[in-house]
């Protein structure tokens, strides 16, 4: 009888309102991103742009590293107060997006490059400070015992979205104007705005008092909570964890084109492929956390993450293809699949030691700082990748990428070693 009320009370914690507002606000978080990092540069190649501009359009992302700065004013102030705070930002970054995401179906490339890359930095500007309070809203109207789950939820719902920039639009890019294809991506942000607009506003936490409260005593408070040599190792460990993995990925859309893939076959199998292995790598990395931990998912998780970028230089090596078949599509499946795998499994674990490492009473501005570092190589060092590939070729490249993913494993001696918990570790350094 035990068991079966578990049982129930597991299933009553996966169907609810909570849960179904991390699936879409998951999902209106992931659009954005995924539409600069995968539909973005897939459409200024196939416009003719030169891989040293479309790498350098990773620039572009920079205010998801930056994110931190204004995330206290979003804490602090509430602009439609019948609202609530957490629900009037998200409207307002929610409607903004929609807005910015058609722009793009008005300017040509090849004869504006200019307002590209000015709707370009709104869109990410605009993206990041969407995640920012859905981050805030969704830690405050989960309970503990719920945030594991949200968590998980929120990730593969994040994930999904990836289907729309990286799978619909490229397929109906040959098919449809490249202006109808991204009003149809527009056009997913609306289940996400109602769904803001139809939400229950949190209170468990309560707004701070000034401006300098909600600026100043976040950051007091990470780094007098471990001492600053455990702060200042925690914040590197972050940048450097998936440094490796993110520039691998960075211009993977071209790569594929490159290696004689068409946008259908990117759409379909790349991405199809790679999606339901991250789902899976998600689910069976948070079961595998409840029964090893943090730490040991970061270690084993993050040796999967490493070894599978060698797979791109594999096909490389293989490629290009100056007919592709059922062979190679077969070989993209497998190396894309195995990537995806590493990532879901590699982000389950990241996703959960950041919000470890964070004070419930400042939630908001430290997972922002938190997660603008982990936003850093794919704003910053993926500008340089177009330079490195056009220098060294794909293989090559990727064999960087692998040794770049190094230095965030050996990180892990200091701040996840394998045998220590969390709240173990974090008393040892105090």
């Amino acid at each position: 009888m035990e068991n079966n009320s578990a049982l129930t009370n597991k299933i009553n914690v996966l169907f609810n309102k909570r849960m179904l507002a991390c699936v879409m606000l998951g999902f209106s978080s992931g659009l954005p991103l995924y539409l600069l990092f995968q539909l973005l540069p897939a459409w200024l190649r196939t416009e003719g742009l030169d891989l040293k501009t479309i790498a350098v359009f990773s620039l572009i992302q920079l205010p998801y590293t930056w994110k931190f700065i204004w995330a206290p004013l979003m804490d602090r102030y509430n602009l439609i107060a019948p609202m609530g705070r957490r629900r009037s930002w998200m409207l307002i970054t929610q409607t903004a997006l929609f807005i910015t995401i058609c722009a793009y179906g008005f300017v040509d490339p090849k004869l504006n490059i200019t307002s590209i890359a000015v709707i370009s930095t709104l869109v990410a500007l605009f993206s990041a400070s969407q995640d920012i309070v859905i981050d805030a809203f969704r830690r405050e109207i989960l309970s503990d015992e719920e945030l594991g789950l949200g968590n998980s939820v929120h990730v593969n719902a994040y994930r999904i979205s990836g289907l729309v920039p990286g799978s619909l639009a490229l397929i109906l890019s040959d098919h449809l104007p490249w202006s109808s294809v991204f009003w149809i991506v527009a056009l997913f942000m609306i289940p996400g705005i109602l769904m803001t607009i139809f939400a229950t506003e949190p209170n468990r936490a309560v707004a701070p008092k000034s401006l300098r409260d909600s600026v100043i005593e976040p950051f007091t408070e990470f780094i007098n909570r471990a001492g600053i040599k455990h702060a200042l190792l925690v914040l590197l460990f972050i940048l450097l964890y998936k440094l490796g993995d993110s520039m691998a990925t960075a211009l993977a859309t071209p790569f594929y084109i490159d290696m004689g893939f068409s946008n259908t076959d990117i759409g379909a199998i790349v991405k199809g492929s790679g999606l339901v292995m991250q789902i899976i790598g998600g689910f069976i990395g948070g079961f595998w956390m409840l029964k090893v931990g943090i730490n040991r998912g970061l270690w084993v998780f993050g040796v999967v993450q490493l070894v599978t970028i060698l797979g791109f230089a594999w096909l490389a090596n293989a490629g290009p293809f100056e007919v592709v078949g059922v062979t190679e599509r077969w070989m993209l499946a497998m190396v894309i699949g195995g990537e995806a795998l590493g990532v879901g499994l590699g982000t389950v674990a990241y996703v959960a030691y950041m919000a470890r490492e964070t004070n419930p009473a400042y939630t908001a501005t430290q997972l922002a700082l938190f997660t603008s570092l982990s936003a850093v190589p794919r704003s910053i060092f993926n500008a340089m990748t177009g330079g490195m590939v056009e220098s060294l070729g794909w293989e090559h490249f990727f064999y960087v990428c692998t040794l770049l993913a190094i230095p965030g494993m050996l990180l892990l001696f200091k701040v996840a070693p394998w045998n220590a918990k969390g709240s173990d570790l974090q008393k040892a350094e105090t």
